[in-house]
């Protein structure tokens, strides 16, 4: 398991327009922010239509020492989660955590293979800077929906130069999957962020060339969700308790608030540790994870309570664990 992260009351210090629909916010905590690696994120809390919910940033590599910054995309469908970090100015107080790093480089590779898609660049572009600095061989596939929505390309272009390909969709330039992970060594690594129907394309091309899928690292940006975060209900089989989930609280972390036993590691919806069986429920699954296929999901059996939630109503969960 990793350590639980610190939150903070923080203060906005700086707010830009990078791109198209992209907004960079800077902000300041109370206590001077340790350095952190490429890949990190902070969690910060913000205002939806039903309250308060948690939405996850990757942190980027630009911002004033001691402070954290994000990129945020305002998205046209919005449940509120970019809609509250596009009202923020300097001054604003808000919560966050302190950065964690859940996508880390392994910095044992040959080569790197770095691929971004939209928003999903801001990890990435962190990745990208540090890879350079340390000397290592990389090359970057970044792909959006056109030049003016793609930020940061100016400071990738200075830093990588030819090693850099850019694949703006309105000009029909899309990325070359299997032909970009053709040119890495057989030590080579694909670090990817981007948007689902990405990341699983990019996965059927690692396995079609027989590739390793520990030398596969990937990250889902945004809120993955169908439904706006409400409160639900869970019976534990078992445990002879009934758990509220509240919208800004994980359904893994209110079951150990409540005393519940649990195994977990990412907390991004990747590892599935944290899956459970689901029993009976009488409102949707909203499956945010990216560890159960399409087919599970579907089938409505399980699902990761890290991540994942009830749209409303009651639910029993069988976690596979037994109190003493």
């Amino acid at each position: 398991m990793k350590n639980d992260v610190t939150w903070l009351d923080a203060r906005v210090t700086r707010v830009d327009d990078i791109a198209e629909g992209i907004r960079r916010v800077e902000f300041a905590a109370p206590v001077v922010l340790a350095a952190f690696d490429p890949g990190s994120h902070i969690a910060i809390r913000v205002a939806i239509e039903n309250g308060h919910a948690l939405r996850t940033y990757s942190c980027l590599p630009d911002a004033a020492p001691g402070h954290v910054a994000v990129a945020v995309k305002l998205h046209p469908h919005s449940r509120g989660g970019s809609r509250f970090m596009f009202t923020l100015k300097p001054g604003d107080a808000v919560r966050i955590t302190t950065p964690e790093n859940r996508f880390d480089l392994s910095w044992r590779a040959t080569d790197y293979l770095l691929m971004a898609g939209g928003i999903g660049v801001t990890p990435i572009y962190g990745m990208a800077l540090a890879l350079k600095a340390r000397g290592a061989k990389l090359r970057m596939a970044y792909g959006g929906q056109s030049l003016g929505a793609m930020p940061f390309l100016e400071p990738l272009r200075a830093a990588l130069g030819d090693d850099l390909s850019i694949h703006p969709q309105d000009q029909g330039s899309m990325v070359d999957m299997a032909g970009e992970i053709a040119k890495l060594s057989p030590d080579g690594e694909l670090y990817i962020c981007g948007p689902l129907p990405m990341l699983e394309a990019a996965k059927k091309a690692w396995t079609a060339a027989g590739r390793p899928i520990s030398r596969l690292r990937f990250e889902v940006f945004g809120d993955t969700g169908r439904f706006t975060e409400t409160p639900f209900q869970v019976a534990v089989k078992g445990y002879d308790l009934t758990v509220t989930v509240p919208p800004d609280q994980s359904l893994l972390d209110a079951l150990m608030e409540a005393g519940v036993a649990m195994i977990h590691d990412c907390k991004r919806g990747e590892c599935g540790l944290c899956a459970v069986e689901v029993l009976d429920h009488d409102q949707p699954i909203d499956h945010r994870d990216v560890f159960l296929g399409d087919e599970e999901k579907h089938e409505g059996k399980r699902m990761c309570a890290c991540v994942s939630r009830i749209a409303g109503g009651h639910a029993v969960i069988d976690t596979g664990y037994r109190p003493a």
